[in-house]
């Protein structure tokens, strides 16, 4: 399952595009995905892809269950505006099937951000999580002025993990009974990344 932390959690905003200012290009193009800014008309592909149990319970609770078309229009509306953007969809043939975003830390850790990830179930076992984290983290240390960026995927969800060290992240540690997720204590992984020229 590729997917792990800290979804539709809120937004710590660096700043907004002030009018006339031209947004940061964030349009990331792989072998086996396209990352962008989230549109309006991604909230139907979303809201489908979404509203899977098995996605929910890999993701902070923040992230809905049952995810509605609502609840993907609410947040893509949210996130529209903020510059560089910290959620991305990740695109295949010219459908939203996922997303990648950033949490931005603050005050001394205020260089690293937190990354989290999810992809529709049809999708899992193709690298498109992968490189989708790939992407992102390689653009992210430019466009956020980042020297660090971690994840913290549950312990037990080998198909992140996979992830996370396919993209490069390192493993720090066990966070040992860090997180409650529908009812259950889990452990977390530290995984992080940090930036080339750091």
């Amino acid at each position: 399952m590729s997917t792990s932390t800290p979804w539709e959690a809120p937004l710590r905003e660096p700043r907004h595009a002030p009018g006339g200012h031209r947004p940061v290009k964030a349009e990331l193009v792989g072998m086996r995905c396209a990352v962008r800014r989230f549109v309006p008309a991604d909230a139907g592909c979303i809201a489908a892809v979404a509203n899977d149990r098995r996605i929910w319970l890999q993701l902070r609770d923040l992230f809905p269950h049952p995810y509605r078309l609502a609840d993907a229009e609410n947040y893509i509306a949210r996130v529209a505006s903020i510059d560089p953007p910290l959620s991305l969809a990740i695109v295949v043939d010219e459908r939203a099937i996922g997303g990648v975003g950033l949490q931005p830390m603050t005050d001394v850790n205020r260089r690293s951000a937190e990354i989290g990830y999810w992809l529709g179930a049809a999708y899992w076992g193709r690298g498109i999580a992968t490189e989708a984290v790939n992407l992102v983290t390689d653009w992210a240390f430019g466009a956020h002025g980042l020297l660090r960026i971690f994840a913290q995927p549950f312990a037990a969800n080998s198909a992140s993990r996979r992830v996370l060290e396919k993209a490069g992240y390192q493993l720090e540690g066990t966070m040992r009974r860090s997180a409650v997720k529908d009812g259950e204590i889990r452990d977390q992984c530290l995984y992080a990344r940090l930036s080339p020229g750091a």
